[in-house]
Formats: C-alpha cells, structure tokens, sequence
C-alpha cells in the first residue's frame, strides 16, 4: 500500500451507543493493519481528534438536535468543522452524515422511517468512488430523520423516498444509509420488529448484503487512501 509507511494512517472512530459499532469497516481495518480507536461517548470519553488522520461518526437513536440534553453532540459538530477546514478525511454514517449536514449549518428534521433494504441511485454529481458505483444498489437504512443539503455540498446519490443519501462536502463523506452492516448487526438490530419484516429483511439480507460488503471495501479504500482504491 503506497505512501502508508511515510504516512502512518490512524482512524478515531466516535461511538454513540454500544449496538452501533464500526461494523464491516472493523474487518477491513483490521484487515489492511490499518490502526483504529473508538471514542465511546456514551461513557464520557472526551471528543478529540487525539493523534487520529481519519475520522469515522458512528450511528445513534439520538437527534443531532439533542444537543442540550447531550452536550457531546455540539462537541463533535465543532471536530467535524475544524477537520473538514483542514481537510482532514471525515465519514459520517446515518447519525454521522447528519452530523455533518448540521455542523455545516443544514437543518435536519423528522422524515420517512426506513428500516431495511432499499435502493439507492448515483446522481450526475457523482464523483470519484461514487462514479465507479451501479447506478442503482441496495443498501440497509434505519432512520427517521433527514436532512438539507449543506452549502456548496454535492449530492452523491439519492433515495426514492429520502433524497439526500449520500453527499461531499470538502473532505467530508457523509452516507445516510448504514454500508457498516454485518449478518450478526442486522439480526441484532431488528430482533425488536414485527415478524413479517424480520422475515422480509433477512430475506433481503441473504440478497443484498455481499453487494454491500464489496461497496463497503469501496468506500473504505477510497476514504484511506483518497482515491477509488478497492481495499482486496
């Protein structure tokens, strides 16, 4: 892997609940002998770039709105800002996608629930890994929230009933659907749904979750590296 001995890449990845960890990202990680850390803010752990070249924001139930009854929200908006004004590579996940989209000044609000597997489009704006994706692909969702599309942002790929899934912003990703997901996530995640849609997803799981893993190892490579590098 060029340029990683010159420099050493670390990955600080900010945790906001014990169920929404790194995922598939952990597997390629570890995989690649690439170093990586949480912050677990739901245990206090101090909101810090602490030595890490890459940032990751996790999943959460939480509003980005919250701030007031979880002051590490605003915390992690400031990081984000001054990363991406340093051009430091950040990844936002769901609740980390939405992180961004606030901390730029967009506005997220209550939307559709989406809880399963559902298409998602690549746009004209699509650029670098984006452009390489099918232009359409399935990916898992769990939300209820959206959001605007911040200033000078571009829109990345688009849902039928959520827009805004995927956007740029300077050295920001932010990716409104779950690409971190793994068999054992997933079960763990809808074990509280009704019959019929666990039954639904993990149909749709056996379809579509090997397709995610390989866009996944896209993403991943593409954040590492800071190009459409696949991560084999």
């Amino acid at each position: 892997m060029t340029g990683e001995q010159e420099h050493p890449i670390r990955v600080r990845a900010f945790q906001h609940t014990p169920s929404e960890p790194l995922g598939f990202f952990e597997q390629i990680f570890t995989e690649h002998n690439v170093p990586f850390e949480y912050t677990r803010l739901w245990e206090g752990d101090r909101v810090s770039m602490d030595g890490a070249t890459h940032l990751i924001f996790l999943g959460g139930p939480m509003s980005v709105n919250d701030e007031q009854e979880l002051p590490w929200l605003k915390a992690e908006k400031e990081l984000i800002r001054r990363a991406v004004k340093k051009r430091v590579p950040v990844l936002g996940l769901c609740l980390g996608a939405q992180l961004i989209a606030s901390a730029h000044g967009a506005t997220v609000y209550r939307f559709v629930n989406e809880t399963g597997w559902y298409p998602v489009h690549t746009t004209p704006d699509a650029t670098s890994v984006f452009s390489s994706f099918p232009d359409t692909f399935r990916v898992f969702q769990m939300h209820g929230e959206t959001f605007h599309l911040p200033v000078r942002a571009r829109l990345q790929c688009r849902g039928d009933q959520v827009p805004h899934q995927g956007f740029r912003l300077g050295s920001a990703l932010g990716l409104q659907f779950h690409l971190e997901m793994t068999g054992d996530l997933i079960r763990d995640w809808i074990k509280n749904e009704r019959t019929f849609l666990r039954q639904k997803i993990g149909h749709d799981t056996e379809r579509y979750l090997a397709e995610s893993n390989r866009l996944c190892r896209q993403v991943a490579g593409e954040f590492l590296y800071g190009n459409v590098r696949k991560t084999r």
